[in-house]
């Protein structure tokens, strides 16, 4: 088992390695690029770092750990690990639970969500099939919320299974807990998609209709009936 201690120990070292392979690399004003080699023994450094972070015990670290990801995918890292790894973060709590005496101990919602954010900036079909498992298996609006616009900002023109995990999802809260804010990245969602796609889905007309009627605020509402609008004409353009 990965103790506390181990970590801290590993997380200084890999730390200092960091520091050291990138004063080396770059030196004073930049004299030399790094080789090859040096670069990717600094992006495997990296990976490690971001991988032994995101499994630690405490949510500042994982927190942490989704920093360094969003650092690293700023510099153009969408490697397969880094997907993994937000995978992994993603399902924490869900899917992957560490319990004490009973009690859930690993349960971040915060971290799944930028999770999820993180996912949907790889757009990758994996990332998106990652998305959808959230949709799935998440319990809370605000990391479904997050995957929700994901799956709508990656629309492509396959996105079948991506509507299918919107509408069960929002179904599913509509009828035990309608939720404003969900229901309005769903709108959206379907939007987006519809602009790639011919939308066909019995189901998805339906979900929108019950929004238009449902306990939502009045702009929620009027959301939904301004996206029907668009598929009808969508639909008839088309015909």
């Amino acid at each position: 088992m990965f103790s506390i201690k181990r970590f801290s120990i590993l997380f200084l070292v890999t730390l200092v390695a960091v520091s050291a392979a990138f004063a080396q690399s770059s030196g004073s004003d930049n004299k030399r690029e790094m080789t090859v080699e040096e670069s990717y023994m600094q992006e495997m450094i990296e990976l490690m770092v971001i991988r032994e972070t995101s499994r630690a015990e405490t949510l500042d670290q994982k927190m942490l750990a989704l920093q360094y990801i969003g650092e690293a995918m700023e510099r153009g890292n969408k490697s397969d690990e880094i997907r993994q790894t937000l995978e992994y973060l993603s399902m924490e709590g869900v899917m992957n639970q560490a319990r004490e005496n009973g009690r859930l101990v690993n349960n971040f919602p915060m971290a799944r969500r930028e999770a999820a954010r993180y996912l949907s900036q790889l757009g990758t079909k994996e990332a998106e099939a990652a998305l959808i498992s959230i949709c799935r298996y998440e319990p809370e609006p605000m990391v479904i919320q997050e995957a929700i616009k994901g799956l709508g900002d990656n629309a492509s023109e396959d996105s079948a299974k991506a509507l299918e995990a919107i509408v069960w999802i929002v179904s599913r809260f509509h009828a035990l807990n309608p939720d404003n804010m969900m229901a309005l990245a769903a709108i959206e969602a379907i939007s987006k998609i519809g602009e790639k796609n011919s939308i066909r889905d019995p189901g998805v007309a339906s979900l929108l209709l019950r929004i238009a009627d449902g306990p939502y605020i009045r702009p929620v509402q009027n959301k939904a009936r301004q996206v029907l609008g668009e598929m009808r004409r969508s639909g008839s353009s088309q015909n």
